[in-house]
């Protein structure tokens, strides 16, 4: 018989919880219908253990983290809900089999406590990311133990193989599981959501839940990645990890509600479990490896030479020498240079120079590529294995000159505010980023300026080169 006996889909907006909600929630019917219709179904499927993997638990960019005490504990007194509260019982046996699991397959994953997260200023303590499937199961079937899991800013390939490792822990401990993969869909569906609206949002929407309906498990990994940034989804790499938890089996999804009347997609999805010996991982391997190769084959010259650059540095351990076939632009004219590292859509590293250090624009980028890999400070250094995940962008920067606040506009220009010794740079075209008291907020903040008092502001213009445009 089947280890994993089902897996879901559910959504987590606290104010499906009445108390939080207080007549909100009805606007969203169907979805407590549907999550009702989850709680009878696992109760009547009787699992030892439920897998809850969600976005909102403490984060860390280099590992999954367990949650990994007897027992743990969660409220919504953040959501101004005082009373109510979730807790539930460890599977610490699962625990140390997936760990294990997780260590031979070089899977970075670590289990957490109270002591761990105490270093981190963090508390131990369920996240309403698994707090609302967990009230809706609670109904129905409180006879099972969890297994808390927050995902990591980790690749692809590497949360399909965390699921995998889910799996293998369930069958060698011969243990009955449902996996749920808890996340919101696009929270940017309409005007008056919790964020600025992007057209991008219901596409991803509908893309996405087509696919999983299909069971077309390397559409959902090959999605566009403007229109999954767009989207401002926190559910998508819960969804690669519960895919994971699938290999071998044939993957059909069935829709039990779509609804997004707050703005954010909430979506309600229950899927097979049966056993095929159907494997995607080479697929998915190869398939990311082609589209590699392709974004890097397609690179304008600036982006092109920042990629040559953090290759060599990973490769040689030291900086690369300026080709000596450039274009003059690049060779003979200086500049300021920024270059920017994003991994899924999330900044990795940036690094640049708002006036000319070395002899070539050319020379510019290669240092700062390599620079905002290793020396960024509020990043942990990139590891040669991110290289594939990462995209790059480079910005040229004209040079600085005096401006008014009058004359400023953060779409069209960066911003650099000075006071003695003090400076702070802002590039231009910031998401979030719209308006000039904003952006010289921002901007003093990083030149640890107070914005009451005087200082001098110059503007510069920025020439952008994406990766794969």
């Amino acid at each position: 018989m089947e280890n994993i006996l089902r897996y879901y889909l559910m959504p987590h907006p606290p104010l499906i919880i009445p108390s939080v909600g207080k007549g909100q929630e009805r606007a969203i019917q169907n979805t407590i219908d549907a999550c009702n219709q989850v709680g009878e179904e696992i109760s009547n499927s009787k699992p030892e253990t439920i897998v809850l993997i969600t976005p909102h638990g403490t984060m860390f960019s280099d590992a999954l983290a367990i949650s990994n005490e007897e027992h743990i504990r969660g409220d919504f007194s953040q959501f101004k809900d005082f009373d109510t509260y979730i807790e539930g019982r460890i599977d610490k046996e699962f625990n140390e089999e997936l760990i294990n699991t997780c260590n031979v397959e070089n899977i970075p994953a670590a289990g957490i406590d109270s002591d761990i997260l105490r270093k981190f200023n963090r508390e131990y303590k369920l996240d309403h990311g698994a707090m609302i499937p967990m009230y809706f199961i609670n109904k129905y079937y409180k006879d099972y133990k969890i297994v808390h899991v927050t995902y990591a800013a980790l690749s692809d390939i590497e949360l399909y193989k965390f699921g995998m490792a889910i799996r293998k822990s369930a069958e060698n401990l011969n243990k009955k599981i449902v996996i749920i993969a808890s996340g919101d869909l696009s929270h940017r569906l309409s005007e008056d959501g919790p964020y600025e609206y992007s057209p991008e949002g219901s596409k991803f929407d509908k893309l996405l839940l087509d696919n999983l309906e299909k069971g077309d498990v390397l559409s959902v990994f090959n999605m566009d990645k403007y229109m999954v940034e767009c989207a401002g989804e926190c559910g998508l790499r819960s969804v690669f990890i519960m895919l994971g938890a699938m290999e071998g089996e044939e993957v059909k999804g069935k829709l039990l509600s779509y609804e997004g009347p707050f703005g954010v997609g909430y979506g309600v999805m229950a899927f097979n479990n049966e056993l095929k010996g159907q494997s995607n991982l080479q697929e998915l391997i190869n398939m990311k490896k082609e589209l590699y190769n392709k974004k890097i084959s397609s690179n304008n010259l600036y982006v092109k030479l920042a990629r040559e650059s953090l290759n060599h540095y990973y490769t040689y351990g030291h900086f690369m020498a300026k080709p000596g076939e450039l274009p003059k632009e690049l060779s003979k004219e200086k500049g300021g240079v920024f270059v920017s590292l994003k991994k899924f859509g999330n900044l990795r590293g940036c690094i640049g120079t708002f006036l000319p250090t070395t002899d070539s624009v050319a020379e510019e980028i290669i240092k700062n590529s390599v620079e905002a890999a290793i020396h960024d400070p509020r990043f942990p250094r990139v590891t040669e294995n991110e290289l594939l995940d990462i995209d790059i962008s480079v910005d040229i920067l004209s040079r600085p000159h005096k401006s008014t606040k009058e004359e400023l506009d953060p779409k069209k220009y960066g911003v650099i505010v000075m006071q003695g010794h003090k400076k702070g740079l802002l590039l231009p075209d910031l998401e979030g980023v719209d308006t000039v008291d904003y952006q010289l907020q921002i901007a003093c903040e990083k030149a640890n300026i107070n914005p009451l008092e005087e200082y001098e502001i110059e503007r510069f213009k920025v020439t952008r080169y994406k990766e794969g445009e």
